[in-house]
């Protein structure tokens, strides 16, 4: 499979990729802002008042800029869908948001890659929320059943007073491949932080999560929350590392991991207090499901496998 501008034109392209995750052009308004881009070409942007996206393709890349203007509040989600059709190749994407202050938007992000045999994706962005900013930001992954994907997304987060930053990602279609998930977040005084990820491994399948969240402000909050089901031989390491340096801040860490088969699971919660008045708690757990809930669902007439599958698909739901 190809996908070249001299196999068609970009309209076409665009098709191809939206299709691949059961969309098409026409079901965007002109009052709903997207973008799209395939391999490291841009094939179409649409914006709103108040909201700019500045592309620039590069040999190795693209370049993204993003600033949404202080007070501005879209009412609908903006779309980005990213994707490579062939079944080889690299995307890397460079991202660098700015929400100024008091404007809040959401945004969905599609990563579609139905047919990878050999593809690498790597996305590095720089994320500033000014004032009561706020950006909810979703990212769902299409992979093919292969896992012939490397994945390496990377994320810098600044919030200052009382922005509001929610990241949730998923993968639970497909096969993984290896993925490979860095971020780190600071917060300002009154500001809140959640880093949400869902991701089922099978096979041979590699996932490492690293997040961090740094509490530096007064009254900050903060999430760490990861949902992982590993079969087969997959591989799974989770670093997730919440620090409070502030009075009244407050944190969570929750890594819940099921492994069947042959899989491995790590997880390393680190939790810091760096002042009296903060409060930080954690909890993980590793293991198989759970037999109670299990031994419910089979007396209901499910066989074992289908019983296991549901409990897992509650949890990554």
């Amino acid at each position: 499979m190809k996908m070249d501008d001299d196999t068609g034109s970009r309209n076409e392209a665009l098709e191809r990729l939206l299709a691949s995750i059961n969309m098409h052009k026409h079901q965007f308004g002109e009052d709903t802002a997207h973008v799209e881009i395939h391999g490291n070409k841009v094939l179409g942007t649409h914006t709103l008042p108040g909201l700019s996206v500045e592309s620039q393709e590069r040999t190795d890349g693209v370049s993204v800029v993003i600033r949404l203007a202080a007070g501005v509040e879209l009412e609908k989600p903006v779309y980005f869908c990213f994707g490579i059709l062939p079944e080889q190749g690299m995307q890397r994407i460079e991202m660098d948001v700015r929400i100024e202050e008091g404007a809040k938007a959401e945004f969905v992000a599609h990563c579609t890659f139905p047919n990878a045999r050999e593809v690498t994706h790597l996305m590095d962005a720089k994320i500033v929320l000014e004032k009561d900013a706020s950006y909810r930001y979703f990212e769902r992954h299409i992979h093919s059943p292969e896992g012939g994907l490397t994945v390496v997304p990377k994320a810098q987060v600044e919030l200052k007073e009382g922005a509001s930053f929610s990241s949730e990602f998923e993968l639970i279609k497909g096969r993984v491949g290896s993925i490979d998930i860095d971020y780190e977040v600071e917060c300002g005084p009154r500001a809140t932080m959640e880093l949400i990820s869902r991701i089922s491994g099978k096979g041979n399948d590699k996932i490492r999560i690293r997040e961090a969240g740094h509490l530096a402000g007064a009254y900050s909050k903060g999430l760490l929350a990861s949902h992982i089901a590993l079969r087969g031989d997959a591989v799974a390491e989770i670093f997730n590392d919440l620090r409070a340096s502030a009075p009244y801040a407050t944190g969570h860490v929750d890594c819940n991991e099921i492994v069947q088969d042959r899989a491995r699971a790590k997880a390393v919660p680190v939790v810091q207090v760096e002042d009296p008045k903060a409060h930080v708690t954690h909890e993980a757990a590793i293991g198989s499901v759970d037999s109670k809930q299990l031994q419910t669902l089979m007396s209901r007439g499910l066989s074992e496998e289908q019983a296991v599958e549901m409990i897992i698909e509650g949890m990554l739901s």
